[in-house]
């Protein structure tokens, strides 16, 4: 039992399933420019070059003028497959598109390591082919919600709101070094080990996310949701203290914007989109109803 919930707290912590192969790809070509790139406004999944990568991306969904067109980001280990529903739903009444990063699903695995400002500009490189220059709204859940407000703060051109489920904590290594100690033993000292070699670019993507303050990305609407079913509670001795240190990252979160708004999902573990999809969509439309004002 205690290995089974060490494994769901470490893909709380870092939404990765750790093992995961990785194949190098070395052809580059250019990325378009936001100037030269009009938006393209197609239906469904297709392959795109960015950064001389292959990326996997699906759009859904008409696209109304003036109003932002929703980009959906995945948590780490999880595709287009893991959002297609949801997605589905917000397409019913806003454009919605996603992709696969570098090392997820069916992208082009990373040429070696990435850094957050690398997956960003994969992110800025989909955004110039399938957006153009309009505004867009980020919907991003665990690693997908930390790299989405990453992101922002430095497209506040473009970035017009955030809405962070379940995000992963913008202090997430030193959130696990704090609770546990390195004198832990057994599944408390491999949960702490794996955690932070994850963080430190052990994953999928190659993508190391080191602990930074929030910045701000302006006065933005921005809803941040945390998860309500206490599951990290159950690991045991730290887990009281890996759900206290989950619920001040949602609260750090708020940081990002003057116009923040935190909430819980009741009924809700990780996967808010997946247990509580009607108060996710309903998030989403909100943030970008307003985006839109």
């Amino acid at each position: 039992m205690a290995r089974n919930i060490r494994t769901t707290v470490v893909t709380t912590l870092c939404c990765i399933t750790l093992g995961a192969g990785i194949t190098a790809c070395e052809e580059t070509s250019p990325t378009p420019s936001k100037a030269s790139a009009a938006a393209d406004s197609f239906s469904g999944t297709k392959k795109i070059r960015v950064e001389g990568r292959s990326v996997n991306v699906s759009c859904s969904g008409g696209q109304a003028d003036g109003k932002p067109v929703v980009i959906v980001m995945a948590g780490l280990d999880d595709g287009l497959k893991k959002t297609a529903a949801f997605r589905k739903i917000l397409s019913e009444k806003n454009r919605v598109c996603s992709y696969d990063r570098l090392g997820e699903g069916a992208s082009d695995a990373p040429a070696g390591p990435q850094t957050i400002a690398a997956s960003g500009k994969i992110l800025t490189g989909v955004l110039n082919q399938v957006v153009g220059d309009g505004p867009v709204v980020l919907a991003g859940h665990s690693l997908g919600g930390l790299l989405a407000a990453r992101y922002a703060p430095d497209h506040q051109d473009q970035v017009k709101g955030l809405v962070l489920m379940d995000a992963t904590s913008p202090t997430s290594n030193g959130d696990i070094e704090k609770v546990i100690p390195k004198s832990a033993t057994g599944d408390s000292a491999d949960l702490r080990t794996q955690t932070v070699a994850v963080g430190e670019g052990q994953n999928p993507e190659k993508l190391a996310f080191p602990d930074a303050e929030v910045r701000s990305a302006g006065n933005i609407p921005v809803e941040v949701i945390q998860h309500g079913t206490k599951y990290l509670g159950q690991f045991p001795v730290y887990g009281n203290g890996l759900e206290k240190v989950w619920s001040e990252g949602q609260h750090k979160w708020t940081a990002v914007s003057g116009r923040s708004k935190l909430s819980t999902a009741a009924g809700s573990g990780h996967y808010i989109y997946v247990d509580r999809t009607e108060l996710a969509v309903k998030a989403v439309q909100r943030v970008a109803a307003q985006a839109a004002e």
